[in-house]
């Protein structure tokens, strides 16, 4: 690995090969690196298809709708009244959406591959760019498969297809990455700081340290990488080993101590979820990780509070 000083010299965009597998640099990360694309309708289709999955891989249940349903989708959107129902209305007309200039562009790639020329100011292009963009203006409705928030720049990513050269896609990209990645660090740092130090969680922090380190791994690679084979079957090991993990309870704790531990077992795992979450969908998601860095910070003044009362 690079030193601390060759990191700081570097600037975003610069590759280089790092044990034997080409990396770029973003904003203080080294994030495994693949060779753009030739820069193509058909590409940018794969792109598309690839977006799509994973967008809906992603988000909540429910809302995948068939673009040919779009028309039917919307008149339920607007009928809606009640403010819940709407919401879900409108995460379902995302959908729509999204599906639906899905569809076109494939019909487009199709044309184009059996040489009819589709213009890109051509109403064709124009329409599934609005989808999408209509789509983008509605993503706020979606929320993540947790529950927990929304993950609006998932669904914006589309558009930058449309909007970006291939190879300009990729750099933002490794810029949520290394977001990504900067969460990642903050979230296992904040554990650490707040559980694993604590008598009650003795060699937790290993288990921390390791699953940090995946964790990161997982967020850079592709599912087509060789090296996808060994990194995610560890990533969902190490995963399972804080879960099944055990705090010390002393025989003598009070009430109150062990209330506290069991809650401190809690905090780990739902400090696990979070970075599983991060990791899978390789963008920030800032309302979570503040949510749990203020759960964290309560469970700090908790612990100091029990110490000053003589219960640990």
């Amino acid at each position: 690995m690079l030193t601390g000083d060759q990191n700081r010299r570097c600037r975003n965009g610069a590759v280089t090969n790092i044990n034997g597998v080409d990396h770029i640099y973003f904003d203080n990360y080294w994030i495994r690196y693949y060779e753009p694309p030739p820069e193509s309708l058909s590409e940018r289709k794969k792109l598309l298809d690839a977006l799509t999955r994973r967008t809906f891989h992603h988000t909540e249940p429910g809302i995948n709708t068939p673009g040919e349903k779009l028309e039917e989708v919307r008149r339920a959107y607007e009928a809606q009244s009640d403010p819940q129902r709407k919401r879900i209305n409108a995460a379902m007309l995302a959908g729509a959406l999204f599906n639906r200039a899905t569809d076109i562009f494939t019909k487009i790639v199709e044309l184009e591959e059996r040489g009819v020329h589709v213009s890109r100011n051509g109403d064709l292009m124009k329409q599934c760019e609005n989808c999408l963009s209509e789509a983008l203006s509605l993503s706020s409705n979606v929320r993540h498969h947790s529950g927990e928030e929304g993950i609006d720049e998932l669904w914006g990513e589309p558009v930058k297809v449309f909007t970006m050269t291939i190879s300009d896609y990729y750099k933002s990209r490794y810029l949520k990455i290394a977001q990504a990645m900067r969460d990642i660090d903050l979230v296992g740092a904040t554990i650490s700081e707040t559980i694993c130090g604590l008598e009650w969680f003795s060699g937790s922090a290993a288990l921390i340290d390791d699953f940090i380190l995946i964790a990161k791994h997982e967020s850079e690679i592709l599912r087509s990488d060789p090296d996808y084979l060994s990194i995610w079957p560890e990533f969902v090991a190490d995963g399972e080993k804080i879960l099944e993990y055990r705090a010390i309870i002393p025989p003598d704790a009070s009430v109150a101590l062990e209330r506290h531990i069991k809650r401190g077992i809690n905090l780990l795992r739902v400090g696990k979820d979070l970075i599983t979450w991060i990791a899978n969908v390789r963008v920030p998601m800032p309302k979570s990780t503040q949510h749990y860095l203020a759960r964290c910070e309560l469970y700090r003044g908790e612990t100091t509070r029990l110490r000053n009362t003589g219960n640990s």
